[in-house]
């Protein structure tokens, strides 16, 4: 599976708990958004995480 920050930026603006772990993210470790969309996508995402089908399925194509 591949990171892909616009991906990452719909799985995030679609999920309440991700927007708040991704501000909590930045304010914590004084991170850029794109570094923080990077580690909330290793950490939740790309390890087999919660949120790892949501991902995917971002990435069908439409129609």
């Amino acid at each position: 599976m591949k990171y892909l920050q616009t991906q990452m930026n719909k799985l995030v603006k679609e999920n309440k708990e991700l927007q708040k772990e991704l501000k909590d993210l930045m304010k914590e470790h004084n991170l850029e958004k794109g570094f923080a969309l990077k580690a909330l996508y290793h950490s939740r995402v790309a390890a087999g995480g919660k949120y790892q089908s949501a991902y995917q399925a971002l990435d069908l194509p439409k129609g």
